[in-house]
């Protein structure tokens, strides 16, 4: 998923590009994308536009009249810049808006189609998308520990949460938390002022320095290649690899539609997280350590030992008595006694009329 890095690079290409122009159509190729239609994109046709914001993760364009595009990308949406009128691509393509200086397409690789667009009038209107989460860079200290400490989570679900935290998403959490040195599944309840107050120095950080990067290989083109992997990260999608601080390897936990990276000498002192549902498999299996994991690796590779062929034994012979009892005839068993007339089966009549016979008396 895009997050506050990639978004704020889009709004800023898109302010050079687009603000001061008449949107000349919204064209929009898939149906499902567009959640309202009020304005429509016919009523939007011709208008300029005033303003490119960044609210949370959703982008803003503002346009004459007081109306606002809000763009969400979730997890697999992106925007791209084409020449004027370009064709809406038919497998991702969700909708085009076309400008004299280009067109913006939005697309979504994912067919899991959660990517949105709403049209809405007035400013007030907007509220509705603001989650609240605080803004790390305008935040002090102390009000990013009070929001942290607001609720009982591990660090990395508060800091992903958009109603505690602004744009921070699955990948620059764990950069972040890398950065601070802090496990991913530390408490919240249980961090110290000293370890928030290095935490929100690396939220403002990591953030800053991946902006920067974004926008010095963007220069004054436009972002075609947003992603969440990026060979520069440190843990982030680098499971088995290095960490580039200690060289220990980089160790994941997946759960649900995410996984958390971490590198154990730097975050959790040597300790391997437990996996929820591999701990709960493997219960006291489950390796502690790197040492008991590469140990447990080494010798389910080793090849195993073969025991030497045992020599072959002979029957044991039978005495005389059980040869005997193999070979004598088993005793005939006691006639089976007759059924009581109240238990036989009622004479077959249907069957005696069938054959035209007089059926026996009951």
């Amino acid at each position: 998923m895009p997050e506050l890095p990639d978004v704020t690079v889009y709004v800023e290409r898109l302010q050079a590009r687009t603000i001061g122009q008449s949107l000349e159509g919204l064209r929009v190729a898939s149906p499902f994308v567009l959640r309202t239609v009020s304005p429509s994109p016919a009523e939007l046709r011709g208008a300029r536009v005033a303003s490119v914001e960044r609210l949370g993760k959703r982008i803003l364009i503002g346009v004459d009249g007081d109306r606002y595009i809000v763009i969400h990308l979730m997890i697999a949406g992106r925007l791209r810049w084409k020449p004027r009128g370009e064709k809406v691509p038919g497998k991702v393509g969700l909708a085009a808006f076309d400008f004299p200086t280009g067109t913006l397409i939005f697309t979504e690789a994912s067919p899991k189609k959660r990517a949105s667009l709403h049209l809405v009038a007035g400013r007030a209107a907007l509220a509705e998308f603001d989650r609240g989460g605080l803004d790390v860079f305008d935040a002090s200290a102390a009000a990013f520990a009070e929001r942290l400490r607001s609720e009982r989570h591990t660090i990395k679900r508060a800091l992903t949460d958009p109603t505690l935290f602004d744009g921070i998403g699955n990948a620059y959490s764990d950069e972040i938390l890398h950065a601070a040195k802090l496990s991913p599944f530390r408490m919240t309840s249980s961090i110290s002022d000293a370890e928030i107050a290095t935490l929100h120095d690396a939220c403002v950080g990591t953030l800053r320095w991946w902006t920067q990067r974004l926008r010095d290989e963007v220069g004054d083109g436009f972002p075609d290649k947003v992603t969440a992997f990026r060979p520069e990260m440190a843990v982030h999608g680098k499971f088995g690899q290095p960490c580039p601080v200690c060289g220990t390897k980089v160790q994941r936990i997946v759960y649900a539609d995410n996984e958390a990276n971490y590198c154990p000498t730097c975050q959790t002192e040597g300790r391997l997280l437990a996996d929820r549902s591999l701990s709960r498999l493997l219960k006291e299996d489950w390796p502690r350590s790197l040492e008991e994991l590469d140990e447990r690796r080494a010798q389910r590779i080793a090849p195993p030992a073969i025991a030497p062929a045992a020599p072959p034994t002979s029957a044991p012979k039978r005495s005389r008595g059980a040869k005997a009892a193999l070979t004598a005839p088993a005793a005939p068993s006691a006639p089976a006694a007759p059924p009581s007339p109240s238990a036989a089966a009622p004479p077959n009549t249907v069957g005696a009329r069938k054959l035209g016979k007089k059926p026996p008396p009951a």
